[in-house]
């Protein structure tokens, strides 16, 4: 099979686990269509993956998550809907466009009172935290700027608490996590984060490779341990 037919084929079988699994939602959908009217780049999970973040998220139980990377607020919706009433997500996002998108769409699927995004410089924000004593975090997904994923995950392990689920997106790169030479700062933030997720004893991880709408890529999934 050639790249062009995998390709199809991938996309062809995510439409076709939406198509069951996944009832049609008006509200997702406006958002994903106000994302492409600002301009916003197309790196938004797709809708399964995003309904694998809300199974995650009632998996366990999480009352409180922070999210590293908020783009348009389509898997904040997704985490967002997976909490009880009094949940609480806390989103991260360095750019204002893509902010003040993503507090739109949060309004419009009636999640601005449980979501709280700051805008600005991740790493200063999580520094912020700390110095606020946030209580601890039940799920955490880091996905955003690729360079910077080890001192987010350094981060994260610092605002979590025993049984914290640690998620990271886009961790295969099409294969090219492998090429330990590579001169994309990406591939190299990565392959640190790999690293520390080998050397640190506060987490057990692991990571899948996934295919489909979104290309060839995979995701890490960890617990911080007791």
């Amino acid at each position: 099979m050639n790249q062009t037919n995998q390709t199809n084929t991938w996309d062809q079988v995510d439409q076709y686990i939406s198509d069951r699994l996944i009832p049609h939602d008006a509200i997702l959908e406006q958002v994903l269509a106000a994302n492409q009217k600002a301009g916003l780049p197309p790196y938004d999970v797709s809708p399964n993956q995003g309904k694998l973040l809300n199974i995650f998220a009632q998996m366990q139980g999480a009352q409180r998550v922070l999210e590293i990377g908020t783009l348009g607020g389509y898997s904040t919706i997704w985490l967002g809907r997976a909490l009880p009433k009094d949940g609480k997500i806390v989103t991260l996002e360095a750019n204002p466009l893509h902010a003040e998108t993503a507090r739109s769409n949060i309004a419009l699927a009636q999640l601005d009172g449980m979501v709280e995004l700051r805008e600005g410089d991740a790493l200063k924000q999580l520094a912020q935290m700390e110095e606020e004593r946030v209580a601890p975090f039940d799920l955490i997904f880091i996905d955003a700027d690729k360079p910077n994923n080890p001192l987010y995950l350094a981060w994260a392990l610092r605002l979590s608490h025993p049984g914290t689920v640690i998620i990271g997106d886009n961790v295969i790169r099409e294969g090219e996590v492998i090429q330990a030479l590579s001169t994309d700062p990406r591939i190299q933030g990565v392959r640190k984060f790999y690293d520390l997720l080998a050397e640190e004893s506060r987490i057990t991880a692991t990571a899948i490779q996934t295919v489909g709408s979104k290309g060839y890529d995979g995701f890490v999934i960890g617990i911080v341990n007791g």
